[in-house]
């Protein structure tokens, strides 16, 4: 179960996430919608840190932050503009996060071997030949 609640969260969250973003109003800045987003994501996250940073203090944890939160946010920004700017170009629910997904699974198998050195199998082979013509029946 240790290995399988997170791809669960991460399913549920990512159903919700498009539903949500399909749902945004087309009047609505995609901007000021972000900072509604975020204000509620951040109250979260700080009860969540607070929860569970245990003996550590904030001004510990702080120290900690490296590059990749920064960057991750400016990645997070693109991901949720890109996504309400999708679906406001006329992408189909079923159909935009499934092809930008399976881009992104293709390239991360190049990623994943040339940056932390993971093993191109004959599996992940055919898996990327299974998703180029999943990418050419989704462009038909």
């Amino acid at each position: 179960m240790e290995l399988w609640w997170p791809i669960g969260m991460i399913v549920v969250s990512n159903l919700f996430y498009h539903i949500c973003t399909k749902g945004i109003p087309a009047g609505l800045n995609p901007f000021l919608s972000l900072v509604v987003t975020y204000v509620v994501g951040m109250v979260l996250a700080l009860g969540a840190y607070f929860l569970t940073r245990g003996s550590s203090t904030l001004a510990q944890d702080v120290r900690s932050v490296n590059w990749a939160p920064i960057v991750l946010g400016l990645a997070i920004v693109g991901l949720e503009a890109g996504n309400v700017f999708m679906y406001r170009a006329g992408w189909d629910i079923s159909v935009g996060s499934l092809l930008y997904n399976i881009l992104l699974a293709v390239i991360l198998v190049g990623v994943g071997a040339l940056f932390y050195h993971e093993q191109i199998t004959p599996a992940r082979i055919a898996g990327v030949v299974v998703c180029c013509v999943g990418l050419w029946l989704l462009a038909r």
